[in-house]
């Protein structure tokens, strides 16, 4: 059985090379196969930064039980999840930019590209009661019920919380959801989209396009990525590079 600590480490470089970073802030988690709560990056560490070392098993109570690093305040983002979907295996929070303005307009999710598909046709919730830290168990517990048996939750004013079986799905899952949004201000910037994905086709390319071994391939890839040192290019970019 593969350390949860190197999950937690390829999740947090998948997440920093496809550019979900922000600074210190934001997280990842796997359920711990003991049940003792969830291993998740350090506070304090970029994404890219978190190696074994960096990387802290926590206590649904918010009690560090392994590792030296301190836990993110917003752990029962975490644990509450954990606690509400037994089919959860990894949970990735962030605060990339594109998912955050769209967060903010209030509008559906349309499946203009494939990447929008998964979160299409009200599978994406907006959790509305707070845009502050989720760093409280009511919070987190209140959280988990917005997100339902959905694979992602808009927080407003805030950012988005993925999840899935497990590190590959949870953070595919987050790059797809960026990408479908900034996907979509492009195209209300030009005056909105015209056309996209009937609720039929929609349904359809969840298990054509991102089937199991189609997530498992976008994943892998992010870690060689990862390994050479370069970023992945964004919609609208032209290449990627040293940043």
């Amino acid at each position: 059985m593969t350390d949860p600590r190197t999950h937690v480490v390829q999740a947090s470089r998948a997440l920093a090379v496809a550019g979900l970073g922000d600074m210190v802030w934001g997280h990842a988690s796997v359920r711990d196969p003991e049940g003792r709560g969830v291993w998740m990056k350090a506070s304090g560490w970029g994404f890219e930064e978190i190696d074994d070392d960096k990387v802290v098993l926590v206590s649904p109570a918010g009690v560090v039980l392994d590792g030296t690093g301190r836990r993110h305040l917003e752990y029962p983002i975490h644990t509450a999840i954990m606690a509400e979907r037994p089919d959860v295996g990894s949970v990735v929070h962030t605060h990339a930019p594109a998912l955050s303005a769209f967060a903010s307009l209030n509008c559906d999710i349309r499946p203009i590209s494939h990447d929008g598909v998964m979160f299409a046709y009200s599978r994406l919730p907006r959790f509305t009661e707070t845009g502050a830290l989720i760093d409280t168990h009511d919070l987190g517990d209140a959280l988990a019920t917005t997100l339902g048996d959905a694979a992602a939750v808009l927080i407003p004013n805030h950012g988005a919380v993925t999840v899935g079986p497990d590190v590959a799905t949870a953070v595919m899952y987050s790059v797809l959801l960026e990408r479908a949004c900034r996907t979509q201000l492009m195209s209300l910037s030009a005056g909105g989209p015209k056309t996209w994905s009937s609720e039929s086709e929609t349904e359809y390319k969840r298990s054509q396009v991102w089937n199991p071994t189609q997530i498992q391939a976008g994943f892998d890839y992010l870690l060689r990525s990862a390994e050479r040192g370069s970023d992945v290019p964004c919609p609208g970019e032209t290449g990627a590079g040293p940043r």
